[in-house]
């Protein structure tokens, strides 16, 4: 019988356990499953350029901690709205047809997407087009529908608590008020998580409307109990209690165009205005998703490569492996994509903070 033949790439942003997840789904593969497996370089780029590596047990050893992608990673190219050059001008055009020849072309049963809602939307589109695909659900945000925690959240989380610790030195030091940003998009768990881990004294996420005299509310309070400083971690995609947010920039050829960034900066501004002691902002930015993966998230993508590998033995296509209830599973990729995982603003997570005297600005 011919050897059931594999492919995977990574979209979408970079993420600590990807790596991890391509080592455990190539070694189930290969060793269990006898499969042949390669690997699509700089995500559906590499798919619609028909460029790609062989991956085997050796290729992939020593990969497992390594942060970012051996397979590299594009969030630019949506293959079905992709921008090509045609009589001397640049258009959009779906040439998502070319990817499924491509695959034909190269023998390919398979494809295994390691991606976020962006990534995984295009996977769901390849799998209305027949394509056999199995999702594996990938983002630091923690925002994916229908699994209980992405990898790469955990390494986020631990980054970000341990840089809180050090700005927290140096704004105590001073007797400042320090606003840090971090990512998240629209979803707050990052600044949630790593905001009650780190002490923080006023967490903003977008689920929760901020009002900014609240803020100066708390940082009053703080002065007055003889804590002349204040902590304040702020996700990207905060809104103000009037539902406005602080957009970056828009990459105008990215699925998700809208860039959040630089609300710590616009706070910090506000802030100065109504209060007498000096604020300073920091926003982590990428730093959140580089070096070495957690040991957590080693063992939750070692996870689901090995679902994901089991998945595909079981010719079980059009579906994203998932945890729910901390064991693994899987779901359609239909009723993973158009639902974002939000934090619940009445929610244990939400109770925890508010119980530790933490304020939400609101």
């Amino acid at each position: 019988m011919k050897k059931k033949k594999i492919a995977i790439l990574t979209g979408g942003g970079d993420a600590p356990g990807l790596n991890a997840v391509i080592y455990a789904l190539v070694r189930t593969s290969i060793a269990k499953y006898d499969c042949e497996v390669i690997g699509y370089k700089f995500g559906y780029r590499g798919l619609y350029n028909n460029d790609y590596i062989n991956l085997d047990i050796k290729s992939t050893s020593g990969i497992l901690h390594k942060g970012g992608t051996v397979l590299y990673s594009s969030n630019k190219d949506n293959l079905f709205d992709y921008k090509i050059e045609e009589h001397g001008r640049t258009i959009k055009k779906d040439v998502s047809d070319i990817a499924v020849e491509n695959l034909k072309r190269d023998g390919v049963d398979v494809l295994c997407i390691l991606g976020g809602d962006g990534t995984l939307t295009s996977a769901r589109d390849f799998a209305r087009k027949g394509v056999n695909v199995v999702g594996v659900p990938k983002t630091i945000d923690n925002d994916l529908a229908c699994t209980d925690v992405t990898f790469g959240f955990d390494t986020a989380v631990n980054i970000v608590t341990e840089n809180l610790g050090r700005l927290h030195t140096t704004t105590e030091s001073h007797q400042r008020v320090m606003v840090v940003e971090v990512m998240g998009r629209s979803a707050g768990w990052i600044a949630l998580a790593s905001g009650i881990a780190g002490s923080a004294d006023v967490i903003l996420i977008p689920e929760i409307p901020y009002s900014i005299e609240k803020i100066v509310q708390k940082i009053n309070e703080r002065n007055a109990a003889g804590k002349p400083f204040t902590i304040i971690i702020v996700c990207e995609g905060a809104v103000d209690k009037n539902g406005a947010a602080v957009v970056g920039k828009v990459v105008e050829d990215s699925p998700d165009p809208i860039r959040f960034g630089g609300i710590a900066a616009h706070i910090s501004r506000q802030l100065e205005q109504l209060i007498k002691q000096e604020v300073r902002y920091c926003a982590l930015g990428h730093i959140q998703r580089g070096g070495e993966t957690s040991a957590a998230d080693r063992m939750l993508s070692v996870r689901y490569g090995v679902a994901a590998a089991d998945l595909i033995e079981q010719e079980k296509y059009g579906n994203m492996v998932c945890i729910r209830d901390g064991k693994m599973s899987y779901d359609s990729l239909e009723n993973v994509i158009g639902s974002t995982k939000v934090v619940d603003p009445d929610g244990e997570l939400v109770y925890i903070a508010r119980s530790l005297g933490i304020s939400f600005g609101a």
